[in-house]
């Protein structure tokens, strides 16, 4: 952390690595850096991570938002619903991108109205990972280090007792989460990164129905398993290698499942 009487900031330490950093300061940034070899040490630490994220997910940069997530679009849409979401939900939907794809059955047994929402759900989490799986600085609201404060939160804005899987047996640490909007109210957000820098995210939201099957759907690079148990929906998205993906979604469910018959 920088030092807040320093004559260079962590904001400008950052737009440094993002190339962002006016010309007239870039000169004192350089030598601060220079005189300071352990906080030099810190930056490029900060810029290795982000040519990672930006080489394993940089492709999904260049695609085109779609209209219906334009800022416009989502205010429009928000005023005429009597919806009033903050700043941050607006500016995601900035950059986020419609995650289409195949739908297929892991499991069976569900009406198609269910698979309808349950799918809704899906694409909103999806959107999501997109969106924020390629933020170095900020891709949560509370880091994982505040996992307790993080899980009260975001249980009391969706209104139900979440749980925040623990994966660090399948080699997963948890960044953070965020609050997010989602199709039926608020949505919980979760990160978790692997040591390559593979990220992983679970999505929760209310249920429109109590219970569905689990499922899978695929774009051309991320993908996701969802399903929905109680009054909650899940749903954990990635990459889109199916049988990594997999793990990690069972891994979730079966921490959701142990945890839940502890309670009952």
């Amino acid at each position: 952390m920088i030092n807040r009487d320093s004559p260079v900031t962590e904001d400008e330490l950052h737009a440094y690595i993002d190339g962002e950093l006016p010309a007239d300061r870039m000169e004192a940034v350089t030598a601060w850096l220079a005189a300071h070899p352990e906080q030099a040490v810190t930056v490029a630490s900060w810029r290795a991570q982000s040519e990672r994220i930006r080489a394993r997910y940089g492709a999904i940069l260049e695609e085109v938002v779609p209209e219906r997530l334009t800022l416009d679009q989502v205010i429009r849409s928000d005023r005429a619903n009597g919806r009033s979401w903050k700043i941050f939900a607006a500016a995601a939907a900035l950059v986020a991108f419609f995650a289409g794809g195949a739908t297929g059955w892991f499991a069976h047994g569900a009406s198609v109205g269910t698979r309808t929402s349950s799918f809704a759900v899906a694409n909103e989490a999806l959107d999501a990972y997109k969106l924020y799986v390629v933020e170095v600085r900020h891709p949560v609201e509370v880091p994982g280090t505040e996992r307790q404060h993080m899980t009260q939160w975001l249980s009391k804005r969706l209104g139900e007792d979440l749980r925040v899987p623990d994966l660090q047996s399948i080699g997963l640490k948890l960044v953070g989460g965020r609050l997010l909007p989602g199709p039926t109210g608020a949505a919980a957000f979760y990160m978790y990164e692997g040591a390559s820098g593979e990220r992983f995210t679970i999505y929760c939201a209310k249920a429109a129905t109590p219970a569905s099957a689990f499922r899978y759907t695929a774009g051309e690079r991320a993908a996701a398993f969802y399903w929905a148990d109680g009054k909650v929906a899940y749903v954990v998205s990635g990459p889109a290698d199916r049988d990594k993906l997999e793990k990690v979604a069972k891994a979730a469910y079966e921490q959701m499942e142990r945890d839940d018959a502890k309670r009952s």
